[in-house]
């Protein structure tokens, strides 16, 4: 399932196989959250422009159109069109970010819908079943995201309950795979670590699911009010006690230097809605730094996004042309920016891979870790 096949340091470069595919890591997943991109970009546009692994959002598509609905489509991968592998998150980051909609109780956390109110209960086997119906090849557990910072004794009590809620995961998870018509039996688990900002109970959790020797492991609940500078250190703190022959996800994270920066830490996989969010804002990314295309000195620039660029808009559009689409409220302009953000995240994953091939990771953290979230 995962081939580590060079180190750099603590940085890795591997192979992730599943059902769907291989994956060359590390990778960029990017995200659809409703089994579509926000911004108007199809299955076939992420294959355009690089995209090796799509997520989507259990709580979002269970609301909306149902899990049975997708499960009766075929899975996820027919329902959108999709043909290489899916990552579904368990539903756990809708307790931290719907805090006020929720109840957390030992069984699982009791929701109101954020769309008409409804009652929803989601626990570790609910949040399986929802999984195993859109028939995705990663399956998230079932956790609790903590707030950043967040007394001691509720993050202990918490961990403690996420490791009973990934117990029942596992167990679900098999014996969902078990069953004949199961939509996809080679879905794979991943655990997720949790701990808040508390070092040693980072390691306390991360030791004790990893003795659960699931295919692959997630650092969750960072990115979540803590500073940049204590992320890298939890990271550093819990990597040394993570499984070293399997996958490693830093989840929800991040721009493209906190990437470089988390993978010069060991990590493989990410994740994170804002190359599409700042796109449909018109902030955009390019490999000198990030740039506003609604600024007034584009009105008349004939440039592409970036001309460092080969993705399909920067072959074709100019800034001026573009910034004229967000003045005039064209649904176009969010397409082709967001369009160019994810072709450039996946363009520096490539090139973070090729810099591990090369041995020359170093050197291209130096280049460009700082210089891609500076503000032109």
């Amino acid at each position: 399932m995962f081939e580590l096949l060079k180190t750099e340091g603590a940085a890795r470069r591997g192979v992730f196989t599943c059902a769907h595919g291989t994956v060359q890591t590390p990778v960029f997943m990017n995200v659809g959250t409703q089994g579509a991109i926000k911004g108007a970009l199809s299955a076939a546009d992420l294959e355009n422009i690089g995209c090796q692994v799509e997520l989507s959002n259990t709580y979002h598509l269970h609301l909306r159109p149902g899990d049975q609905v997708v499960r009766d489509m075929g899975g996820l991968h027919q329902f959108m069109t999709w043909n290489r592998p899916i990552l579904t998150d368990s539903g756990g980051f809708q307790v931290f970010s719907l805090a006020s909609l929720r109840r957390i109780k030992e069984e699982g956390v009791y929701f109101a819908s954020h769309i008409d109110g409804r009652k929803i209960f989601m626990g570790p086997e609910e949040s399986m079943q929802i999984q195993s119906n859109l028939g995705s090849d990663i399956c998230m557990a079932f956790d609790e995201c903590i707030e950043n910072p967040a007394p001691r004794d509720y993050v202990q009590k918490s961990i403690d309950r996420t490791y009973r809620w990934l117990v029942r995961c596992k167990a679900e998870n098999a014996r969902l795979n078990s069953l004949p018509d199961t939509v996809n039996r080679e879905q794979m688990l991943w655990g997720i670590n949790q701990g808040g900002t508390y070092k040693d109970l980072r390691i306390e959790h991360m030791q004790r699911i990893a003795e659960l020797d699931l295919p692959g492991y997630a650092i969750g609940g960072l990115a979540v009010g803590e500073s940049t500078e204590v992320m890298y250190e939890i990271i550093e703190a819990v990597e040394p006690h993570m499984p070293k022959n399997k996958t490693r996800y830093l989840m929800g994270v991040g721009t493209p230097s906190n990437i470089i920066e988390a993978v010069a830490r060991g990590v493989d996989f990410f994740d994170c809605v804002m190359p599409a969010r700042n796109a449909r804002h018109a902030r955009l990314f390019t490999w000198d730094g990030a740039i506003n295309l609604k600024n007034a000195k584009y009105e008349r620039d004939a440039l592409p996004i970036d001309p460092k660029c080969d993705c399909p808009v920067c072959r074709r559009y100019s800034r001026a042309y573009i910034r004229h689409l967000f003045k005039a409220e064209e649904m176009l302009a969010m397409r082709l920016c967001v369009m160019h953000n994810l072709y450039f995240y996946n363009q520096l994953m490539e090139r973070i891979r090729n810099a591990l091939d090369e041995g020359s990771f170093a050197q291209f953290r130096e280049a460009y870790s700082e210089r891609l979230d500076r503000r032109i």
